[in-house]
């Protein structure tokens, strides 16, 4: 039906007579003149026709379409007359005269155009979807999205890795998000999980003897919602036998250079810099830090002498001080600053203070309790000229951390330091393997109980649970997490221990992990591995805030589908035949929600 595409017609074409079809995206009637901009994947071509040299039916079919119906077009490419050429379309030269139309679509009145989205409601936007995705911007980063997965199977393909599915019905294990869990008919009172990620099942992909797979995975986690996650998303997922970490890191890098040079046309330098997991919370309260600017966090905590009544937190928890030079930002009144102190409380930094550096003076509340010398030091360490302001805090590492490191990005955002059109790739590596759970008193494992450590604590692990440092590794681009990994425990008996020492008892163990377990007593190779994800890698690489702007059906923040009204009551019927019944207190819920949908 479309000898050639909207977007592709160009000054060469001049006395074709051709048939274009597509979307009116907009409609203009000049007096005489009736011009149409019709629109499809490719771009906008220019349509065009006098009222006085065409029969009335023609008249009456323009004048009865309404934007965004579905429309075919016959006639002659011309050339625009001279002056009239728009430059900024790549179809800018020529427009297409009207000798046959025919409506294929009529549409009706819009409840919004793709141009005023982002007036619209995020709820609206997505049960109207299909409308949203007509945006060229959106229809970018769904191309774009689609080209990444093409070079990723290309890149991957080159370097011998294999391609293989593993199951999307699997069973519930723990450590981790909760699951989404899927009722058996057959097997009634059980049920399948769909996969978090496929780490078992690439486990034994490895145990198989199958050295280098990868998969483009769609993976499930019940867990609430942010910008940059969704309740199902998509892996680049890799696992490699008989290597090491800088196997691992090279493969990747390998694959990223070459995705930013084939979609974006830049060559991205490696090897890429690293840093330590304790040294990107030092210096940035994150793990994921974002390089792009400056503002690094200072610790100061050996400058503070004991005994000060205000910095008692920082003795009990056996925590830190630390601090972060704001430079030419000296003049801060008290009621911006009060701003950032009630900021950072949201992330558990109780207190923030600051030094004011005037007139080559200190001003500061902290000057009637930290002497003199070392109210010098902390301004030398962290460079303090005129005109700079020091804010400090103080209290438990993780709460300081987090709540200047969040800070930090507020400033960046608020005073523009961020650059653009910049991507600073970095790993981190030497994570700790495991983190002490105050809810749950216990340890629990930083990446996934598979992780193994490094080989100097391999014997004393399970002794000294907090020192021991991780084989993990993740890869940070711009402040985001696009990937991590890590090598994997082979040893049954190491796998055993760590269950150990992660409180989860023999008889659990046996339960979920059996299969694993005993696969690794036929013989398994050392291996490790990695995923990326691929939503949020695409993210970044089209500028986009958010994952919901480069996924085609994304959900909103309470995990639900608004085209197709998902998830949905089934009926009892359904129900019976997979042996479920619901409680009295949801019947009744629901049976309230009907009463009452908008409540």
């Amino acid at each position: 039906m479309k000898e050639y595409s909207c977007g592709s017609l160009r000054g060469s074409d001049e006395g074709k007579r051709l048939t274009v079809s597509g979307w009116v995206h907009a409609i203009r009637d000049h007096g005489n003149t009736y011009f149409i901009d019709l629109r499809d994947w490719e771009g906008l071509i220019q349509i065009v026709t006098k009222r006085d040299e065409i029969n009335e039916d023609l008249n009456e079919r323009i004048r009865a379409i309404n934007r965004e119906s579905v429309i075919e077009i016959t006639g002659m490419v011309k050339k625009r007359p001279e002056g009239t050429e728009n430059k900024k379309m790549p179809t800018g030269e020529v427009e297409v005269e009207i000798e046959e139309l025919k409506i294929l679509n009529s549409a009706q009145p819009l409840p919004y155009h793709f141009k005023d989205m982002h007036k619209a409601s995020i709820p609206i936007r997505l049960k109207y979807r299909y409308l949203d995705l007509r945006h060229p911007k959106l229809q970018e980063n769904i191309k774009t999205r689609a080209r990444i997965t093409s070079e990723t199977r290309k890149f991957l393909d080159s370097q011998g890795f294999f391609e293989i599915e593993t199951p999307m019905l699997t069973k519930s294990t723990p450590e981790g998000a909760r699951d989404y869990l899927v009722p058996s008919r057959v097997h009634k009172g059980k049920f399948y999980a769909l996969p978090q990620s496929p780490q078992l099942f690439k486990q034994m992909l490895m145990v198989s003897g199958f050295e280098k797979y990868y998969q483009i995975a769609r993976c499930f986690r019940d867990e609430d919602l942010r910008p940059e996650r969704q309740p199902e998303f998509t892996q680049i997922d890799l696992e490699m036998s008989f290597i090491t970490q800088e196997d691992i890191i090279n493969v990747v890098e390998g694959l990223l250079r070459h995705l930013f040079k084939e979609i974006k046309d830049l060559d991205i330098m490696s090897p890429f810099p690293r840093m330590t997991f304790y040294e990107a919370m030092n210096r940035y309260g994150s793990d994921k830090p974002d390089t792009r600017f400056g503002l690094e966090l200072v610790d100061i905590t050996d400058l503070i002498p004991e005994g000060i009544s205000i910095f008692k937190e920082v003795y009990e928890t056996n925590g830190i001080m630390s601090a972060i030079n704001i430079k030419g930002k000296g003049d801060i009144s008290p009621k911006a600053f009060n701003k950032w102190k009630s900021y950072v409380q949201k992330f558990k930094t109780k207190e923030l203070a600051n030094i004011k550096i005037i007139d080559g003076e200190a001003k500061s509340p902290l000057t009637k309790y930290l002497p003199d010398d070392v109210m010098k030091s902390i301004i030398e360490r962290l460079d303090g000229k005129d005109g700079d302001l020091i804010v400090l805090a103080g209290g438990k590492n993780t709460n300081i951390w987090r709540g200047l490191g969040e800070l930090r990005l507020k400033l960046a955002s608020d005073m523009n330091l961020i650059p653009e059109g910049q991507f600073n790739f970095l790993w981190v590596v030497d994570f700790p393997s495991f983190e002490w759970s105050e809810e749950d008193k216990r340890w629990t494992a930083m990446h996934h109980p598979f992780t193994s450590c490094k080989k100097e604590f391999l014997d004393t692990f399970d002794k000294n649970p907090g020192e021991v440092l991780a084989n993990a590794y993740d890869v940070v681009l711009n402040g985001y997490e696009i990937g991590g990994g890590s090598i994997r425990i082979h040893d049954p008996e190491v796998q055993e221990r760590v269950f150990k020492v992660l409180g989860i008892p023999p008889e659990i163990a046996e339960q979920n992990f059996s299969f694993l377990i005993e696969a690794f007593k036929y013989g398994a190779p050392p291996h490790g591995g990695l995923a990326i994800g691929l939503d949020r890698l695409v993210m970044v690489m089209v500028d986009e805030p958010g994952i919901r702007e480069v996924i085609a059906f994304p959900k909103t923040k309470m995990a639900v589908l608004p085209l197709g009204d998902a998830p949905n009551l089934v009926t009892d019927e359904q129900l019976d035949v997979l042996g479920i019944e619901l409680k009295p207190e949801v019947k009744l819920m629901l049976e309230k929600k009907k009463e009452n949908p908008n409540n």
